[in-house]
């Protein structure tokens, strides 16, 4: 069966592949580089109260969110799972996906805005949202809503679940099993507390696991310093080098370093867009901005400073995949303090993570059938998918996630591309007023020729 999944991944991501990086340099150029040139703008925003109301959602906890979905084992076990399969060259490769790919994110984070609707306590909305009211296709919305609910609802939990049961199971010799009891607890616990509740928690909680684990990996990378031009000899002879092409070895790494890039950064998934919608902003393309600045932190700066523990290392041809070579690599360089210091990182990461991946699975669910009895049947299957990883390998839940990826972002981008009219609209309208000296307001009356698909924005 594996193999079967495996052999349909194959084709359908480098049909994947070729439409991600070709959207990804549209909405570059498009948008004039927006990813770079407003990079001042992204942090202002991002570090800004922007929500008027106390009990609404405001820009960063939005911003947090996403990032704890974005944040997770991607950035710690498929760093290494890129490296062990596709070799030091897939970093390159991620870190391409980075720089185009936050224009793509910009894109949906702003649609999601554009679109989203009011809730009983908070905004909601996302990509099966646009999709229905945009594009007036609710057949697609249902289809992406059943999509992002199998990949974040269940395969994206295993990997986030496996992961984590493995390196605690690992560090304290402790049974799976128990371990996955108490982690389907501690999820119920926080996931039927609602959107609220789970936004508070990942406020707290992303920022403490992030800065951690970048001072660890500074610490790591300025008393090797002298290693820095080996390593990135590495990863680009890996990218570009003879070796990779005559021995066949440049498709995987390319295929390798887009794969865990998306799976770590999201960008075009259509993911983050429904913690975009959330927040209680002034602008719709103010989280465009936030979620661009995401890819960012995700990728250029949490995977890397994986990448060069890894790669500093040199343990990265030990056989060793997974959390496991982050683990050997850690503990290399620290001491045996790196396995627990990788197992209260992963901890953090991967739990964060289920949390937000249900977030999006309700959201979606919602969106099929507002019933709360449908809401509480996903909460309580949620904790049973986190229990279940407890009996897979993580090459049994690679293999899921990256299917149910590939046919989620085929989907998203199929609706984004023909929307994003509206968000070059709405750029031109936000650098308009910031170059006034105004702080940009939004009013769904200035796009009179969609105002009635507009709910928000009053």
């Amino acid at each position: 069966m594996i193999h079967f999944i495996d052999l349909i991944n194959e084709y359908l991501w480098t049909l994947v592949i070729l439409v991600l990086v070709g959207c990804a340099i549209y909405f570059t150029i498009r948008s004039r580089g927006v990813q770079f040139c407003n990079l001042r703008d992204m942090i202002r925003i991002t570090l800004g109260r922007d929500s008027k109301e106390k009990k609404k959602i405001g820009s960063f906890q939005a911003f947090a969110v996403s990032l704890a979905s974005r944040v997770g084992t991607g950035n710690l076990a498929g760093v290494a799972s890129a490296i062990f399969v596709g070799g030091p060259g897939a970093i390159f490769w991620m870190w391409i996906m980075a720089l185009l790919g936050s224009a793509t994110a910009f894109v949906e984070a702003t649609l999601a805005q554009l679109y989203k609707r009011k809730g009983e306590d908070s905004y909601y909305g996302g990509p099966a949202y646009y999709m229905t009211h945009g594009l007036h296709r609710k057949w697609m919305g249902i289809l992406f809503a059943v999509l992002i609910t199998l990949t974040f609802g269940i395969a994206n939990q295993v990997v986030q679940s496996n992961t984590l049961i493995s390196a605690l199971s690992n560090a304290s010799g402790w049974n799976g099993i128990y371990i996955g009891i108490a982690l389907a607890v501690m999820t119920m616990v926080i996931i039927f507390g609602g959107i609220q509740r789970i936004a508070k928690f990942t406020s707290l909680c992303v920022p403490f696991m992030a800065i951690g684990f970048i001072i660890i990996s500074l610490y790591v990378i300025l008393t090797n310093i002298g290693e820095l031009p080996r390593v990135f000899k590495l990863i680009f002879d890996g990218a570009f080098g003879i070796k990779q092409v005559t021995g066949g070895l440049f498709g995987a790494t390319i295929m390798q370093g887009v794969r865990r890039g998306l799976f770590s950064n999201e960008a075009g998934e259509g993911s983050a867009p429904n913690a975009a919608a959330i927040a209680d902003t002034s602008h719709p393309i103010k989280q465009g901005m936030i979620q661009a600045f995401g890819v960012f932190i995700d990728t250029l700066v949490i995977c890397t400073c994986t990448a060069m523990i890894i790669l500093i290392s040199g343990v990265y041809e030990s056989g060793a995949d997974g959390i496991i070579l982050t683990t050997n690599a850690l503990e290399h360089e620290i001491g045996p303090t790196g396995k627990y210091f990788i197992t209260a990182a992963i901890f953090l990461f991967a739990y964060s993570t289920i949390i937000a991946n249900y977030f999006y699975g309700e959201t979606n669910i919602r969106f099929i059938n507002s019933s709360k009895k449908y809401i509480v049947v996903f909460r309580v299957a949620t904790g049973a998918v986190v229990l279940l990883a407890a009996w897979l390998t993580l090459q049994e839940a690679w293999s899921m996630v990256d299917v149910m990826m590939g046919l989620m972002t085929m989907c998203n981008l199929a609706a984004i591309f023909p929307l994003s009219k509206h968000v070059w609209v709405l750029l031109d309208d936000y650098l308009k007023q910031r170059k006034a000296g105004k702080e940009p307001t939004f009013h769904r009356s200035q796009m009179p020729d969609i105002q009635s698909d507009i709910d928000c924005w009053e």
